[in-house]
This record gives structure tokens, C-alpha cells and sequence, in this order.
């Protein structure tokens, strides 16, 4: 009996130990064959330490070779908490700092893999950094991580235009154009830092770093090095830009300064702006809420995605479309007397006791509302629809930067199509003078006065210096017309009774002074409270004979337009003119000062329209500076 005991119990160990290497087999299996791979890299990532090198975005410069960004040593400190000593977690507190209990939260509520490295502290100064670097030999897994930082040299100026930089959104990170972008990468987010960012960006390098069991770094094994990002060379003109903006002070409002035989832009301003600075790692929430509810809105970029009426620096469209279709002569008068009188409405000129006779010269010049009436009177709104569209109005003007409106001209049949209404002669007197439905952002106006500049090209705004001018169209229009009227705007500028004197220069400026009525002064409110100012306008080339730079300047409730904006101008002007190589300022003004036309007067017959509905806009135009 004993031996059968003895059997059995022979037996049962037997299986027992069967089962315990069958079961050894099996976990053998699983840790080399299934999960070899996963134990393999852990144990390679035990040996070895993978560090990703940033790459060096591309620097942005601005026409002259002048930098308008920098790229800078931005140091934070990173734990692998696999290998750190908790016991060490005291000391660790004082040399960086911080509360024992933020490092273990941060830790925990990174939520990673104990071997991936979890950033406890950023932006650190390179003192700091130093310190720490004495010591990190007694805190295995604890390194110091350089990334590059970003800096905008001139802080808000040029902000609208150059960008800032951001993480990834939600939205970008599904995007497959990201899908090698780590989370932590800051991207272009607005402005040329956005539209060149592939360019700028560069390809980041890594190193590989053998450790030992302690975590202690014994030996490069490789490195990959970063490639910079390209660098690019803008059209803007940084003194230009600079200027300009403090010529602004706390107004709002936009200024758009373009090549006239490129069409780069040579300046694009959007004021009240932002310190693209303090996106660069990320900005706080209160920076942000600061931002978001300021009533200017400062994130706006009013170049391109603001309208406003034009005013009266429309006028250069109504001149050219009135010589083109022969309705008007240079020798042309009017007799404007402060007004006229359409059936019961009164359509007033800005200087309430008149201009007297003007010709067409005279009636820019002095920017006479009576004689721009008539000129809209026998163009009729389908024809100057179609010069404003051909001059550029009314449509985007296919700038990459950034979303455009689209502004507005109106003609009889997007009136019939939008109002089921026919259109009024009262409304065309307005829409002559740049008022009404008419609708125009800063950079469709600086394209306007652009083409006219240059004789009647229409180019694409362009934002890389020297880049092929893109020509989009071509001014129906002679040389002779054109030439007219560029008389007439140098005329404005330097001529006595010019309403934009204030843009008076060392070389010869020609431009158009506009103000834009915000709101009826029928309606009783006070002229005196600024958001029911007029907004300021001024259109303006220079030199008159070869230019080199147009523009054009709103100034939000600015009032007048050769009070405020006509000064920006001038500013811009000298600035960019003065960043040229020497340029032979002699300029031949005989040949664009012309006087004395013979006299053809208009009369103003009477109408049967006395019933017709009130024009849009305002009809009584009370005395205004120009």
C-alpha cells in the first residue's frame, strides 16, 4: 500500500512538473514571439535615448535684407520617470524650484509611458539652465530639451502681415498635411508665417544617446542633424511699415503701399494691431481674453477685411469713365453754386457756398461734388459700374494673405436682382461720389490708385520681393485719359485750393482726398462722438512721373481725409522713397500743370421725378472738409 502511495505521488509531481514547463514553454513563447518586438524596443529605449533636435525656422527679412523675425534658444526641463529615483523627489523640488507635490501631478497627469520624457518646466533663462546642468548627474532621467523660439523683432508692426505662430488645432492635427507634425511643433498660424510655413518650417534632426542602467548618459551613438528652414525676403519695407503704424497712433484703420509696376506690397498696415509675440509658446488666457474683447478688434485685419464707402477718392473712377465715354471734356465747366436740386431732394456739395465755375482739373483738385453729380448724371450708373470693376473695385483682389472681402458696385440690375427695385438717378449722384451702396476695403482702393499710377495695369498683389508681376487686367482706358486725370491729382497735392496739401512733399505726390459719411447728420446725433465721424480716405502715387510706390490710408472716424489720412501718406511716402538707392528727384512739373481750358457750361434742367423714392445714402450733404 505504502508503494502505491509512493507511485502516485511520483505520478502527480510528474504532471506537476509537465505542467510548470509546458506553462515555462508557453511563457516563453509569448515573451519572445508575441511580445518580443514590444520588450525588444523597451528594453533598446532602457540602452538608448532618443532626443528629437528642432529644426531652425527660416528667417523672414524684409526687402532690403533687413530681419524682421529671429530665431532663439528656448530651454525647459524633462523627466523620463522610469528612471528617475522617487526617493530623490525632495531634492529634485528644490533644485527646480517647485513643489514636490506640481512634479508628481504633472507627472501623473501626463498619462504617457513611464519611458517617454514629460516636460516639468519651460522658458527657462540660460542661468537657470546652467544650474541645473551642474547638477543633473544626481537626478537620473532629468535633461535639459532646446528648442528654438521664435521672436518678432519689431513686435506689433507688420503684424497682420508677417503672422504669428501657433500649436496644432484640433482641426490641423486630422489634417494628413500635418501628420509628421508632433503636437508640440508650433505652426503658422496667420499671415506669411501660415502661407510660407512648409517653406519655413525646415525637417527636424534627432540624436541617439546610449545610457546606462542609472539613466546616466555614456556616448553619442547618432545623430541626425535638423535642416533649417528656407528664408524668405518679403516685398514690405520695414521703415515704411514702422513709420507709418506710429503715424496711426491709437487710431484704427488700414494703409495698403503697393509697387505700381509689380504690384508687390511694398506696406500693409491693420490698426489697432497685435504683439505676435506672446503666441509664440503659446499664449496665456488672459493675454487672449484681453484681445478677444477689445472693441477694436485687433485680430480684424482692416486691409482686407473691412469696406467702406470711398468717398470722394471714388471720383477717379467717375473722371476717367466720363472722358472715356465722352460725356466730359478737360475743357469742360460746371457752375457749382454749394448744391443742386433733383425734384425734391437737395444734393449738396461739401463746401456749402461753392466752387464757382470748375472745370474737370478744378472739380478734382478741389473736389468738387457738383460737378461729379452731372458727371454721373450722363454717365449713368451701368457705365461706371463697369469702369470701377475694371479699375480693380468690386471683386478680391486674389491676395494670398488672408480672407478678402469683396467690397460692392452696384448697378441697375444687381438692384433689380437683390431690391426688385429699379435704379434712381438720385442714386447715382451718390454712387459718383463714392457713396451709397458703394462699398470698397483699403486694399481694393490701393489697387485702384495702383492702376492708375502705372497707366492702367491691374496686377495681383504680390508678398514675395521680386517675384514675376502677375497681370490681371488692363484699363479700358487711353494714355490720354489717364493722363488727364494724374494731372488732376497732382494738382490736389500741390496746387493752392487742393484738399490734400497735407501730403505736400520733397518730390512730387499726386493723390485724392475722400471722406466717407458713417452716418446721416439728418439723424441728430452728434458729429462730436467719434464713432460717428466721418472715416478718412487719401489715394496717392509718387513720384508724379515715374512712381515708385502707391497707396492708400483710411483712417477710421478719421474725419476729414486731408486732415488725417493725407499725413500717414506723405510719412509712408518719404520713408520708402528714402530706403531707395539714389533716385534723381528732378521732376519736370510743367508737363503736369495744365490751366486755362475754354468754358463749356452745364445747365441743370428741370425733372419730373418729384415722387421718386429717397436715394440711399445721404442726399443733404452738409459743409465737410475734404
Amino acid at each position: 500500500m505504502q508503494r502505491e502511495d509512493t507511485s502516485e505521488r511520483i505520478l502527480v509531481v510528474s504532471y506537476l512538473v509537465i505542467v510548470l514547463v509546458f506553462l515555462l514553454i508557453l511563457r516563453l513563447w509569448q515573451l519572445q514571439l508575441l511580445q518580443g518586438d514590444e520588450y525588444r524596443r523597451l528594453s533598446e529605449a532602457n540602452r538608448m535615448r532618443i532626443i528629437d533636435t528642432p529644426a531652425p525656422r527660416g528667417i523672414i527679412f524684409d526687402r532690403n535684407g533687413v530681419p524682421l523675425v529671429k530665431n532663439s534658444p528656448y530651454y525647459s526641463v524633462s523627466l523620463i520617470p522610469n528612471e528617475f529615483d522617487q526617493r530623490k523627489l525632495h531634492q529634485l523640488s528644490t533644485l527646480l524650484n517647485m513643489p514636490a507635490a506640481e512634479i508628481s501631478e504633472i507627472v501623473r497627469e501626463s498619462g504617457s509611458s513611464p519611458f517617454v520624457p514629460v516636460r516639468l518646466k519651460h522658458g527657462l533663462p540660460f542661468e537657470e539652465v546652467a544650474y541645473i546642468e551642474a547638477r543633473r548627474s544626481d537626478f537620473p532621467g532629468l535633461f535639459i530639451e532646446i528648442e528654438v523660439n521664435r521672436e518678432y523683432i519689431y513686435g506689433d508692426v507688420a503684424s497682420h502681415f508677417i503672422g504669428y505662430l501657433g500649436k496644432l488645432s484640433p482641426a490641423q492635427a486630422k489634417d494628413p498635411a500635418f501628420k509628421d507634425i508632433s503636437p508640440d511643433t508650433f505652426i503658422g498660424q496667420w499671415g506669411v508665417e501660415k502661407l510660407f510655413d512648409s517653406v519655413l518650417r525646415g525637417t527636424p534632426g534627432k540624436r541617439v544617446i546610449e545610457v546606462n542602467a542609472l539613466g546616466k548618459e555614456i556616448r553619442f551613438l547618432q545623430e541626425k542633424p535638423p535642416i533649417k528652414g528656407t528664408d524668405i525676403t518679403l516685398s514690405i519695407e520695414i521703415n515704411l511699415q514702422k513709420e507709418a503704424e506710429k503715424a496711426f497712433g491709437e487710431r484704427a484703420g488700414a494703409l495698403v503701399a503697393l509697387k505700381p509696376d509689380t504690384g508687390e506690397i511694398l506696406g500693409l498696415i491693420s490698426k489697432p494691431s497685435f504683439d505676435p509675440n506672446l503666441f509664440t509658446r503659446g499664449i496665456t488666457q488672459e493675454s487672449w481674453q484681453k484681445i478677444i474683447n477689445d472693441k477694436k478688434n485687433p485680430m480684424l485685419n482692416r486691409a482686407l477685411q473691412s469696406q467702406y464707402p470711398p468717398g470722394s477718392t471714388f471720383k477717379i473712377v467717375t473722371a476717367i469713365a466720363g472722358l472715356e465715354q465722352k460725356v466730359i471734356t478737360p475743357e469742360t465747366k460746371v457752375d457749382c453754386r454749394g448744391g443742386i436740386r433733383y425734384g425734391s431732394w437737395h444734393f449738396g456739395c461739401w463746401r456749402k457756398q461753392g466752387h464757382g465755375v470748375v472745370s474737370l482739373h478744378k472739380a478734382i483738385v478741389e473736389s468738387c461734388d457738383v460737378f461729379f453729380y452731372e458727371v454721373g448724371k450722363r454717365l449713368g450708373i451701368d457705365k461706371i459700374y463697369e469702369y470701377a470693376t475694371n479699375l480693380g473695385l468690386g471683386t478680391e483682389t486674389g491676395i494670398e494673405l488672408g480672407p478678402e472681402r469683396h467690397g460692392l458696385i452696384p448697378n441697375s440690375q444687381w438692384k433689380r436682382q437683390t431690391m426688385k427695385l429699379p435704379w434712381y438717378l438720385g442714386e447715382t449722384f451718390i454712387a459718383a461720389i463714392g457713396q451709397g451702396y458703394i462699398a470698397a476695403t483699403p486694399i481694393q482702393m490701393a489697387l485702384m490708385i495702383n492702376t492708375v499710377a502705372n497707366g492702367g495695369n491691374v496686377y495681383k498683389p504680390t508678398l514675395i520681393k521680386d517675384s514675376p508681376p502677375v497681370l490681371t487686367g488692363r484699363v479700358k482706358a487711353s494714355a490720354e485719359s489717364m493722363e488727364i486725370v494724374k494731372k488732376g491729382l497732382f494738382g490736389v497735392v500741390n496746387e493752392a485750393g487742393g484738399t490734400g496739401w497735407a501730403a505736400k512733399s520733397s518730390i512730387p505726390v499726386g493723390g485724392k482726398t475722400g471722406t466717407a459719411q458713417v452716418v446721416s447728420m439728418r439723424s441728430g446725433v452728434s458729429s462730436q462722438a467719434e464713432r460717428f465721424r466721418d472715416h478718412a480716405w487719401f489715394v496717392a502715387f509718387a513720384p508724379v512721373e515715374k512712381p515708385e510706390i502707391a497707396l492708400a490710408v483710411l483712417v477710421e472716424h478719421g474725419g476729414h481725409g486731408g486732415g488725417a489720412a493725407a499725413p500717414i501718406a506723405k510719412i509712408a511716402i518719404d520713408e520708402y522713397i528714402k530706403s531707395l538707392q539714389p533716385l534723381d528727384r528732378t521732376v519736370e512739373t510743367s508737363s503736369i500743370i495744365d490751366h486755362g481750358h475754354p468754358s463749356v457750361h452745364w445747365e441743370y434742367p428741370d425733372n419730373n421725378h418729384r415722387n421718386e423714392p429717397e436715394p440711399a445714402g445721404d442726399a443733404v450733404r452738409e459743409t465737410r472738409g475734404e
